[in-house]
């Protein structure tokens, strides 16, 4: 009590000393409310053991209002870390009482000690014993979803940590928050190695969020081009036509290969990599690789640079030997093949082109694919030869002699050879007597007997046939043959064999329009005329009978035979009324008739000859 007595003493005095100065009246609570505020006994109160002054409690709950957090509001706030257990962290985030959240929430942090300022967020006010439930994760997520998108809106550059490889990119780790890395955003050069990135901190913009799903697209690519766009700028404005550059090989295409030329891209076209033919640019440039380039040309906008790779080395045919000449022996390699011919490198850069009218001395022209293959290290000898223009013609042919040099001996009219049947024409055969050497024989001198209507009905390609030399044209290099006339022409014993009014036994083969046809054998068809099939009563000869026929016109030369069946049984006839003549006339004379009778006899026999009753 005395202890009580003399403080409110020594207030006494302060307030009189106070007013004596005319100071401003200051409550306990205004002059410390920190103090005011932590020795108030809230528990007392709430339990009605101590009485509060009703200013003292207004007082009391307008500092509580200034200077403790609203635990109802859904905010990240800043706390301190006063203590830490086995399992948790106590907070202090300045509100009536202090939180606590969970070690696991600090993984990320195993440093973490008291004292450390954190970001939580309040998620239960109270739980069952009325403590203070915060979470630093939540708030991590929330504050991290702010700066991402403050990010994406002002263009800001983040730190982002490359997890792991994903289909299309990679996953990376952005204030907590997983976002996407498409693989066409991680660099400018096509990425052939995702794996160097992962467990890796890059800097990346943020360019797209999708708020509805979450999403977040991230771009390292974006920051790099922003570099390249200034040196771009700078390289473009610089370049000029003949400008030789140092470059890296970007991509290689089956057309050409593109160069980054520092931020600047050109491409050299296949035709512009080497004075060499190649097929792919791979055989002469890699990915990555570093070369000089000249600049070609450009478009207005210089967007379309041309570089070339060859250009920076004197062309080929510049260096070809001043002593090369035409009738000069060359040996080179096959670089491609065409239905016309075929292009030989004889030195690097430098084709002569074999058409394939020389590559054999045979008029019968082939493909080239017959006589050489793609990579055939051949020989040729030089036909023309243009410096200027940058041509060559080669020949094969020439050098082996020409076969038609001494064909006179070789091949003399009338002498028989043995040939290859190379192709057709609709009048005849191609026969090749030798490399070089071929003739035809016309579709009339390939059989004595056959009626060929095309050369494919006698004999196919590739079969052998004898030949006998009909006419030679040295000059114009052209040979008639015959094959034909290997053998004895057979029409030559037919014309005796079946000499006019000769009798033959056959039977009708086929029945046509204007009569029908018979065979006598292999090579003797011989045609009825129809008023030729009539029989001895009257009736027509049908398809398969058999009966006889007299041959009454055969003409070799045409090969054509007639033949009737009617004239034979009418020459029986014609026998017998002779002899009837004859026998009447001897009867006549013997009795000695009168004129009238001997008139009407002859007249009967007559009728009777002409088939009349």
């Amino acid at each position: 009590m005395a202890e009580n007595k003399t403080k409110e003493a020594e207030v006494a005095v302060e307030a009189t000393e106070a007013k004596a100065t005319q100071a401003p009246v200051v409550s306990e609570a205004q002059a410390n409310p920190e103090k005011f505020l932590k020795e108030f006994d809230w528990h007392n109160y709430e339990e009605g053991i101590e009485q509060v002054e009703d200013t003292k409690l207004e007082e009391f709950e307008k500092l509580v209002s200034e200077n403790f957090v609203d635990t109802l509001d859904d905010q990240v706030v800043e706390g301190t870390v006063i203590t830490i257990t086995d399992r948790d962290a106590i907070i202090d985030i300045n509100a009536k009482s202090e939180g606590v959240i969970s070690l696991n929430e600090f993984r990320y942090n195993p440093n973490l000690a008291v004292g450390d300022k954190v970001e939580v967020l309040i998620d239960v006010r109270e739980d069952a014993t009325g403590q203070l439930v915060l979470s630093h994760r939540k708030a991590r997520v929330i504050k991290a979803w702010d700066r991402v998108n403050n990010a994406h809106d002002t263009g800001e550059i983040v730190n982002g940590f490359v997890k792991c490889r994903t289909k299309g990119g990679m996953i990376v780790d952005v204030f907590g928050i997983e976002a996407f890395l498409p693989g066409s955003q991680i660099d400018v050069k096509p990425i052939r190695d995702y794996d160097q990135y992962v467990n890796k901190t890059m800097e990346f913009k943020v360019v797209k969020i999708n708020h509805e799903f979450k999403n977040i697209v991230v771009s390292h690519k974006a920051l790099i081009e922003a570099d390249i766009e200034e040196q771009k700028k700078e390289i473009i404005g610089q370049l000029e036509k003949g400008q030789v550059l140092e470059g890296v090989v970007k991509n290689i295409t089956s057309y050409g290969v593109f160069i980054d030329l520092g931020g600047v891209d050109g491409l050299v076209h296949i035709t512009d990599l080497s004075w060499s033919r190649i097929n792919h640019p791979n055989e002469i440039v890699e990915l990555d690789q570093k070369l000089n380039v000249v600049i070609l040309d450009f478009d207005e906008n210089k967007s379309r640079i041309q570089l070339g790779l060859k250009q920076l080395s004197k062309h080929p045919w510049e260096a070809l030997a001043e002593d090369v000449k035409v009738g000069d022996k060359v040996k080179g390699k096959v670089v491609v093949i065409a239905d016309y011919g075929a292009f030989i490198e004889v030195a690097e850069g430098v084709e002569g082109l074999v058409h394939v009218s020389e590559m054999s001395w045979s008029t019968h022209l082939r493909s080239a694919q017959d006589f050489v293959s793609v990579g055939d290290e051949i020989d040729a000898v030089i036909l023309t030869l243009d410096r200027e223009d940058r041509k060559m013609s080669l020949g094969i042919k020439q050098l082996t002699p020409d076969p038609w040099t001494d064909i006179t001996t070789k091949y003399p009219v009338g002498s028989k050879h043995t040939g290859i049947v190379r192709n057709f024409t609709n009048f005849g055969v191609f026969v090749e007597l030798e490399e070089g050497i071929d003739g035809l024989i016309y579709i009339s001198d390939l059989s004595w007997t056959k009626k060929v209507k095309h050369p494919s009905e006698f004999c196919n390609v590739g079969d052998k046939l004898d030949v006998v030399v009909l006419e030679l044209d040295v000059e114009g290099r052209k040979l008639s043959l015959g094959h034909k006339q290997t053998t004895e022409n057979p029409w030559d014993k037919y014309e005796t064999e079946f000499a006019l009014d000769s009798v033959h036994k056959a039977a009708i083969s086929e029945i046509v329009d204007k009569g029908a046809t018979i065979e006598f054998n292999e090579d003797i068809v011989a045609f009825v005329p129809q008023r030729h099939l009539e029989k001895e009563d009257g009736s027509k000869l049908k398809k398969g009978e058999e009966a006889e026929f007299k041959i009454i016109e055969f003409n070799k030369e045409f090969k054509r035979v007639v033949a009737s069946h009617t004239a034979v049984f009418r020459e029986e006839e014609a026998k017998i009324v002779k002899q009837a003549v004859r026998k009447a006339e001897a009867q006549a004379a013997e009795a000695k008739p009168t004129l009238g009778d001997a008139n009407d006899a002859l007249q009967a026999l007559k009728d009777k000859m002409d088939g009349k009753k």
